[in-house]
């Protein structure tokens, strides 16, 4: 008997070890900002709380905003919290997302949040798109569950050499699968930055461009907070860490696929919270892509 409960007891602290290596970093960002970020826009477009916690993106008829780190990374998990601009919002774009170059060129590599403003009263909507060597048109849309104007909720991007995973609050609403092929459309082979933007993009944002941006109510404001990245970095030419080394947990078995409720909350989000799935675009695909063969679950 006391050998059983010793046996369940080192069980128990391997799982405890298990949970720890494979789940996500809680560690954010240390230091001020300009120490890990650089911003792209007038000062008076940004601004802080405080105590510098909390950042503030301004869009008006003088200027966009937005900010990218100083790093590059090559797989990991991208992590923050974001409150997005309440009231009548059509026409304003608020993102989160990852690219290969300082500017958007004609060959980058693109992981994409986007959060597409509305009317008063209509509900935002996401959409995610992956572009690999300057191709996207991989675009996902998606409702949300919640008014993401009250309050801050987190979205993160989970990278590796098997799939791509974007969440809402820790659930998974879509996979992009690594399709392993020579003719590959996943971006695997090189390091991106991060970057967040609030900007006008009315001519195509809301309602395909129908409803444009109403300036009376400017300035526009998206906060920023608690940015996470646990990933690996890049020193040119090579990565200051490799992939496959035990102590990523975002390149690990457990990481290359849900576990069982992460399948239950993906399985929720794709009955009722999905608006648009290129993959099912038969008139703008006549020929159904390689990944959008691959059951997301594997």
């Amino acid at each position: 008997m006391e050998k059983y409960v010793f046996s369940m007891v080192a069980f128990l602290l391997v799982l405890a070890l298990m949970a720890t290596l494979f789940s996500p970093s809680d560690a954010v960002f240390k230091g001020a900002f300009e120490e890990n970020f650089s911003k792209s826009c007038p000062g008076t477009h940004f601004k802080t709380s405080q105590d510098g916690q909390i950042w503030y993106l301004t869009l008006d008829q003088v200027s966009d905003c937005g900010f990218m780190t100083k790093q590059s990374y090559r797989f990991g998990w991208f992590s923050t919290k974001l409150k997005l601009v309440g009231g009548d919002s059509a026409g304003v774009v608020t993102a989160f997302y990852m690219c290969s170059e300082v500017e958007a060129g004609p060959l980058r590599d693109e992981i994409d949040f986007e959060f597409l403003g509305n009317r008063t009263g209509q509900p935002y909507l996401i959409q995610t798109n992956v572009y690999n060597n300057g191709s996207g048109g991989r675009e996902m849309r998606h409702q949300l569950w919640f008014d993401p104007t009250l309050d801050f909720h987190t979205y993160s991007i989970l990278w590796n050499s098997h799939n791509i995973v974007f969440f809402v609050d820790k659930v998974p609403i879509r996979i992009y699968k690594n399709a392993n092929h020579t003719n590959n459309f996943f971006p695997a082979q090189r390091p991106m930055y991060v970057f967040s933007s609030i900007w006008n993009a009315d001519n195509w944002a809301t309602r395909g461009g129908l409803d444009k941006i109403n300036w009376k109510n400017a300035p526009f404001v998206a906060s920023y907070k608690d940015f996470t990245i646990d990933a690996c970095t890049w020193k040119n030419p090579y990565p200051a860490c490799a992939s496959t080394t035990t102590q990523h947990w975002w390149d690990q078995y457990s990481a290359w696929h849900l576990s069982s409720k992460q399948k239950t909350d993906y399985a929720w989000v794709q009955r009722n919270f999905v608006v648009y799935n290129y993959c099912q675009d038969t008139v703008r695909n006549r020929y159904k892509p390689q990944e959008c063969w691959l059951n997301p679950l594997d």
